[in-house]
């Protein structure tokens, strides 16, 4: 009989278990009863902090029928399976996808399986390389605006923690992980409650993942921007690459990132309808990660089934404003995010093991397009580049970060120096005032809701807290229009992922991904 067993309370010195042991305690069954189990989900409940339990969901056959089943335990019904695209596919011209961040090489990958060779095109390089240039560019090296955080293969999700929680609901999210874990990804993504790769195991998840592209026919290039695009009769026909190259095609997948502002500028001009979206700014929060552990676990801090402790916290005010954290990262750095010369943004990241010092956690403020000023699309670019250029200078133009400590910031003063949180970020940083480098209506709001989201994890306002910034970059301050079925203004042009404003982390953006490519795949199906 198959079951399946939710809210099944789990000590933490059991967490050695096996998930067949766990299932006949469960179940008051014989070990031998139980012919097989698998952990699905494991999260952690640590409401009371005298009695932290790990939280189990199985799935487990045993030899006999049960009856009556225990109140926890139901008859294990199969998932709803996304099903693949077909593979009876033919288009006139092989279609393209711009950019390599999980829209783009889910889109890719979803296509190349329907046997459509796509042409995959990335304006960055290869994750292997691109690792180089960004650790370069840490240790106090010259900005690369073709590779740095932002651009190149994994997209800007290739430095950060790799976090695949998401709270969407879709059947792809299963199949998200599948296939990550089938490019080389850990098999803990598979029933984690709050799955991560971590910036370490994420970069040759992704070279995993376009050689399985190049596996099934598609074709990849690196250093090879979108540069235009040519159109007859209000349809696609062609894309320019690299300002000469004329690639003929009817099918083209914009997944080019929340960064690509260049390709946003032209785009407006040639009339694809966009429009501005609000999005949020702010800065880094760290603080010592055994003082998150001691936070959030109490007396059961450090031990080995819980690891380091996350949080997510959000608080809104009464004129109106939210604040919240965002891309929380245990046991990581801060780490320096400009594509720009001139400007500086900060984000967030941590390894697989997250076994650093620090945690780090953006704190952000909501931006409504009434504060960066009119209908113009671009205007939330220009609101963004307008305090990165503040912080570069805040910072000393040589792209150390402005930071300050929570103490100092609550008191309008600039920071000398820090305490006992050492700031992650590199090159390094810049002790002086935030109020230099984000709007004031941003840093009212941090002070107001500072003191209310310690009340809910307590330390959170600690004065020795180091405050980094400024992160700009959480999400697109644009979205690309498109219709149900994920086509432009322009047809032919399928806007997609985090960059065109419908996506906001990286499992919403591959599932997007595949969702577009689902779309050129129907336009070119035929019957057996």
């Amino acid at each position: 009989m198959k079951l399946r067993i939710t809210q099944l309370k789990l000590r933490l010195d059991d967490y050695r278990l096996s998930p067949e042991a766990i299932a006949a305690r469960a179940l008051r069954l014989k070990p031998g009863d139980i012919h097989w189990a698998k952990l699905v989900r494991r999260s952690v409940d640590a409401r009371d902090k005298s009695d932290v339990r790990l939280i189990l969901t199985l799935d487990v056959e045993t030899a006999r029928p049960m009856r009556p089943l225990p109140r926890n335990a139901e008859p294990l019904e199969d998932a709803p399976v996304h099903e693949e695209a077909p593979t009876a596919c033919q288009l006139d011209h092989r279609p393209l996808v711009v950019g390599m961040g999980p829209a783009g090489l889910f889109a890719g990958l979803t296509l190349a399986q329907a046997g459509l060779r796509p042409l995959v095109i990335e304006r960055g390089r290869p994750v292997e390389r691109r690792e180089r240039d960004v650790e370069a560019f840490w240790r106090g090296g010259p900005l690369d605006a073709v590779s740095n955080v932002q651009f190149g293969e994994g997209g800007a999700g290739a430095f950060s923690d790799g976090k695949l929680n998401s709270g969407i609901k879709d059947p792809r999210c299963r199949r998200v992980l599948e296939i990550f874990h089938e490019a080389g990804a850990p098999e803990e993504i598979l029933w984690q409650a709050k799955p991560h790769i971590g910036t370490d195991r994420l970069k040759p998840t992704v070279r995993g993942l376009r050689e399985r592209i190049i596996a099934l026919g598609g074709e990849v290039r690196f250093e090879t921007t979108l540069t235009g695009l040519r159109a007859e009769g209000g349809r696609v026909t062609g894309a320019q690459l690299n300002g000469s190259e004329w690639f003929d095609t009817d099918h083209v997948v914009l997944a080019v990132g929340h960064s690509a502002r260049d390709t946003f500028g032209w785009l407006c001009d040639m009339g694809v309808r966009m429009s501005p979206k609000p999005f949020a700014i702010g800065a880094r929060i760290e603080h010592r990660q055994s003082d998150i552990n001691r936070a959030q676990y109490g007396r059961f801090a450090g031990h080995p089934a819980l690891g380091a402790a996350d949080y997510k916290l959000a608080v809104h005010l009464p004129g109106g404003r939210s604040v919240y954290t965002f891309c929380m990262c245990p046991g990581g750095q801060v780490v320096a995010a400009a594509s720009e010369a001139g400007g500086l943004a900060v984000n967030g990241m941590s390894l697989f093991a997250r076994d650093g010092e620090n945690a780090n956690a953006a704190l952000l403020v909501n931006v409504t397009p009434e504060d960066f000023g009119g209908d113009d699309p671009l205007a939330g670019v220009r609101f963004q580049q307008k305090w990165e250029h503040a912080a570069f200078a805040a910072g000393g133009s040589d792209y150390r970060a402005p930071a300050q400590t929570v103490g100092d910031f609550m008191k309008k003063q600039p920071s000398a120096a820090g305490g006992r949180v050492a700031p992650s970020y590199r090159p390094g940083v810049k002790w002086t005032s935030l109020d230099e480098c984000l709007p004031p209506f941003v840093t009212d709001a941090l002070r107001e809701a500072l003191p209310l989201l310690d009340r809910k994890l307590r330390g959170f306002a600690h004065p020795e807290a180091v405050l980094t910034g400024v992160e700009t970059r959480s999400s697109s301050p644009l979205r690309i229009e498109r219709d149900a079925a994920c086509v432009a203004s322009l047809q032919g042009l399928y806007p997609c992922g985090e960059g065109a404003g419908y996506a906001g982390g990286i499992m919403s953006a591959a599932v997007d991904g595949m969702r577009c490519a689902e779309a050129i795949i129907k336009c070119g199906s035929v019957n057996p």
